[in-house]
């Protein structure tokens, strides 16, 4: 491996490392050179590594040798290159700025640090960001075409309407003594946390990276939480933040009104109501039935006085934004469905319920079609009687593709004879 520019203190002396800047900016600078070969990336991370334990350890050092690597990343000529072609750079390349910028965010949300420390800090993330070969978060540069091909499930799977390798971990409470409320650990706290993030109202970014980066990382984040067991306390945390997503403002992604290009919260909100089903069901049902939502596919939106006979509305279609995950998306849609069509086997007046969210919100005749085989296995199980009602909803979610099944076959037919 690389030298270690780094020194560590005795036991008697201040957390604090000699830091070695000349060596940290040769190293870096060496192994972008390389290109990502000869194992330099993970030399990169190894450097990124020491970096976050510096900042474990309170050492101010952390955020200069931060700074050191950032400047080495900003010369660095492929950069040039890349914006002058108008061509991407490498999933790995990205990958790294994409830790870089994750190592800023712990720096500058430390509560340890003074506040001249954080206007320095500022000011020099906007020098680097009005730099033009600066590259941007979602990772389109000019007539960069993304490749679908190879896109969010290879990437959703490796993560996995590398994270089984920490299984064996076993949270905690620790109690804090320097928090108002009685009862509150840093575990509770985390989770809170973990809740709010995932839960606040964001818009979809523009490009392919940013827009996988958004399902990694989210999906990333619920696979944490589902390692810890809830306990009393910690689901009185999901009903306190339930609630404020449900009634809070714009910055909630639960709230009554969204905008239009919000990130949908279904595989949250899934997530959610398994976690408050057997706790709180009624609160379980609101968060879900609110989050399936998907205002990007309503793509038409009338316009003018329609009371009048004479004047014809004029209906044109709204504009479009690249979703490049939408499939995505939908099917994710599709699985908050049919997880509570599960959960509400028996109960007439959910069903009913979960049938009318499932004929406003979902656009697909493929999902719809795939809602209605899953009430079908759901209402016939071998180990009771068939649920009528979920057969009733299983019956009318397959009708309702049948119109479109047979406009297709029209269509087919139409062709056939023109040849």
């Amino acid at each position: 491996g690389a030298p270690d520019p780094t020194a560590g203190a005795s036991i008697d002396d201040e957390n604090c490392w000699h830091l070695d800047e000349e060596q940290v900016q040769e190293q870096v600078k060496l192994f972008l050179s390389q290109g990502g070969y000869h194992g330099s990336g993970k030399q990169l991370n190894l450097l990124f590594a020491k970096v976050r334990e510096m900042l474990k350890m309170r050492d101010s050092n952390g955020a200069r040798m931060l700074t050191l690597i950032t400047e080495q990343f900003m010369a660095d000529p492929r950069l040039s290159l890349w914006t002058q072609q108008g061509t991407a750079m490498t999933d790995k390349y990205r990958q790294l700025w994409d830790e870089l910028g994750a190592l800023w965010m712990c720096i500058v949300l430390n509560p340890h640090c003074k506040l001249e420390q954080k206007s320095s800090w500022l000011k020099q993330l906007k020098k680097w960001n009005n730099v033009d070969v600066c590259p941007w978060e979602d990772g389109n540069h000019g007539n960069e075409l993304p490749n679908l091909t190879n896109a969010l499930p290879q990437g959703a799977n490796a993560n996995q309407e590398n994270m089984g390798q920490c299984k064996s971990l076993e949270y905690q409470h620790l109690p804090s003594h320097k928090f108002l409320e009685e009862g509150e650990s840093y575990l509770t706290l985390a989770v809170e946390v973990a809740l709010i993030g995932l839960g606040q109202q964001r818009i979809m970014p523009d490009g392919l990276y940013a827009q996988e980066k958004i399902c990694r990382n989210e999906e990333q984040l619920i696979s944490k939480l589902q390692e810890v067991e809830l306990d009393d306390t910690l689901v009185k945390i999901f009903r306190k933040q339930a609630v404020f997503l449900l009634e809070a403002g714009p910055y909630s992604g639960l709230g009554e009104v969204i905008h239009r290009d919000s990130v949908p919260m279904h595989t949250f909100a899934k997530y959610l109501f398994t976690s408050l089903l057997p706790h709180d069901a009624e609160l379980a049902y609101k968060s879900a039935l609110r989050a399936m939502r998907l205002l990007v596919l309503e793509s038409m939106a009338p316009l003018g006085d329609t009371s009048r006979p004479h004047h014809i509305a004029s209906v044109v279609p709204n504009r479009y934004p690249r979703w490049f995950t939408l499939s995505h998306i939908e099917s994710q849609q599709c699985e908050l469905a049919s997880t509570m069509l599960t959960a509400a086997k028996g109960d007439v007046q959910r069903l009913e319920t979960v049938l009318e969210s499932i004929q406003k919100n979902i656009h697909s005749s493929s999902h719809i079609f795939k809602l209605a085989q899953d009430a079908f296995k759901i209402a016939t199980l071998m180990d009771s009687l068939p649920d009528i009602t979920l057969l009733k909803v299983s019956l009318e979610l397959g009708l309702q593709t049948v119109p479109t099944a047979a406009l297709s076959l029209l269509s087919s037919n139409h062709a056939l004879h023109k040849l």
